[in-house]
């Protein structure tokens, strides 16, 4: 999952941990995901928020974004 962004990055890599985890993207709009990143160090992501805002913003996202939260089970509207 390489990505030149490391901010989308995380939150991609925070997502696919929640899905994983709870078996769907619903995430609620004030979750807070803790991942710890390739440096080891715990960071906390304001998942609900970003998972929102990605969708809000789908028509704008590049098709490799789109491609990539659809492949953990993103679901649009």
């Amino acid at each position: 999952m390489k990505t030149r962004n490391p901010q989308w990055a995380a939150n991609l890599a925070a997502a696919t941990q929640y899905y994983e985890r709870e078996g769907h993207l619903r995430v609620p709009r004030k979750h807070v995901e803790r991942i710890v990143g390739e440096d080891q160090e715990e960071r906390e992501l304001r998942l609900g928020a970003w998972i929102g805002n990605q969708r809000s913003r789908a028509a704008a996202l590049s098709p490799e974004r789109v491609e990539q939260l659809s492949a953990i089970g993103m679901r649009w509207a």
